[in-house]
């Protein structure tokens, strides 16, 4: 599966409609949180994010291609 190129406000986007949380910002860093099972993510505020974050939220939240 090729990772899109997304920025980091539209990974917090998708992330809400998976039903996480923000919990704060801290710098240009939201912190989002998701409690059933509890998991955190750090989604930096980039207009572009590295494939390695991209890939990490994918694993960690669960999200697909197809969320964006």
């Amino acid at each position: 599966m090729k990772l899109p190129v997304i920025s980091g406000l539209e990974m917090v986007k998708a992330l809400h409609r998976k039903g996480w949380i923000t919990r704060r910002q801290t710098g240009s860093h939201v912190i989002m949180e998701r409690l059933d099972p509890w998991a955190e993510l750090s989604i930096p505020q980039h207009k572009v994010l590295k494939r390695g974050i991209v890939h990490n939220c994918f694993v960690t939240a669960g999200l697909t291609a197809d969320d964006f």
